[in-house]
């Protein structure tokens, strides 16, 4: 029997969450090369945890197999935690039936922990195991809530997460930050490799913004529009947003085009109603037959990230931005890795967190300076296709796999053999 890769992640397509869409178009590609996939999910929408997809499905000949969880949605900690601890459970059972000796299982991190999971069920059936990180929980869940957990269940939760870490083949994290946090920790610098995120180039590419529709749809002609594109979530910092829109009040020249979806977008769309801040529009998470058009609207997009999260997780939307041509202004840590892939690329500013003077200055030196804009744009498409292009991610992927996989998966397929 040809063995296989199984892919761990509770969302997957349809889903047109970040890390669903990463997933999605990494198994596709896979799957083309001639590599056999499956992929253990949920029933579920990032958006709607009632949503109910069907238990088994084929995509482009990667079989997907969804189990049935708690659907109490994203809205409460208590909720959030019954529906992880539920998909562990019921994905601990679906990788135990489903994998075989010589599979190689990949397991991405939402839920928190499913390394743990995973990394029992590969011990089990004689699989390999690769980590993939999107982020580092639970120190994620100690800087957002501090008392979230007690500490001698922090400590245990990071013991396990470390062994997980360690049995695994191979780790991937999304930048040197990340890999310094798991060398940190005592993991071997050999079972760590960075693979960045990335952007599909064909679908995502620069387009004068006035054409797009969602400027049209929206009435923003003419106006200098400052977007922000994806997860509204805990981890991103809109403080220093709103401390700049208010300074830009009285210059109707500047939009804000926030499109998303997350734990914090109602309270961002309560603050920005409550003072009357009228240069705000605000749209939904965008299906990919949009994200284009989307993301051309705006001028420059906003990323944000709080600084105690450095190292812990990548804005994933900056590779979105980057493939539409776009400039960044990074809200966060000015000193963290993104910041510094902006200044050594001249594509992006980084603004400290807290600093919303600051974020008013720079917007209306943009303003006021389209050629800058349309260099650093230029500089940004660039790099998008010079490192974070799908293409890119592929081989990076194959790598990995003709590394870490055995001797009978590599026999079996031309395109590990190729890559090693």
């Amino acid at each position: 029997m040809q063995a296989e890769i199984v892919f761990v992640n509770r969302y997957f397509a349809p889903d047109q969450s970040a890390t669903s869409r990463l997933l999605t178009d990494l198994a596709l590609r896979l799957t083309e090369r001639g590599l056999a996939v499956r992929v253990v999910t949920s029933r579920q929408l990032y958006d709607d945890a009632g949503a109910a997809l069907p238990p088994y499905e084929s995509l482009g000949g990667v079989h997907i197999h969804r189990v049935a969880s708690a659907t109490r949605g994203r809205s409460r900690l208590a909720g959030r935690a019954l529906d992880y601890a539920t998909f562990h459970a019921a994905a601990s059972a679906e990788l135990l039936r489903r994998l075989s000796r010589g599979d190689v299982v990949v397991a991405k991190t939402d839920p928190p922990l499913i390394s743990v999971t995973a990394s029992y069920a590969a011990m089990c059936k004689g699989a390999s195991l690769v980590n993939w990180l999107q982020d580092v929980f639970p120190e994620v869940g100690e800087a957002l809530t501090p008392d979230l957990l007690p500490g001698w269940l922090a400590r245990r939760l990071r013991a396990a997460r470390d062994r997980s870490l360690r049995r695994a083949a191979l780790n991937i994290v999304l930048s040197e930050g990340m890999r310094a946090r798991l060398t940190s920790r005592g993991i071997a610098p050999e079972r760590i490799r960075v693979v960045p995120n990335w952007a599909d180039t064909a679908c995502i590419a620069p387009r004068p913004a006035a054409d797009t529709v969602t400027r049209r749809k929206h009435a923003l002609a003419g106006r200098f529009v400052v977007g922000y594109s994806g997860n509204l979530g805990r981890a991103h910092e809109f403080e220093t947003l709103l401390a700049a829109a208010r300074l830009l009040r009285s210059e109707p020249r500047f939009a804000f085009l926030i499109t998303g979806a997350g734990a914090r977008a109602e309270a961002l769309q309560q603050a920005v109603a409550a003072e009357g801040l009228e240069s705000f529009v605000f749209q939904p998470l965008q299906p990919a037959s949009m994200l284009d058009d989307s993301l051309a609207a705006p001028d420059v997009h906003l990323v944000s990230l709080l600084p105690a999260l450095e190292g812990l997780i990548v804005p994933s939307k900056l590779y979105g931005v980057l493939a539409a041509g776009r400039p960044t202004i990074f809200v966060g840590d000015p000193n963290g890795d993104l910041a510094r892939m902006l200044g050594d690329h001249a594509c992006g500013i980084a603004v400290r967190a807290g600093d919303g003077a600051q974020l008013a200055a720079e917007l209306r030196a943009l303003g006021d300076a389209p050629a800058r804009v349309e260099s650093m744009g230029s500089r940004a498409r660039e790099l998008a296709l010079q490192r974070y292009t799908a293409e890119h991610a592929l081989e990076d992927w194959l790598d990995v796999l003709a590394d870490i996989a055995p001797a009978t998966m590599r026999r079996t397929h031309p395109a590990l053999s190729a890559a090693r």
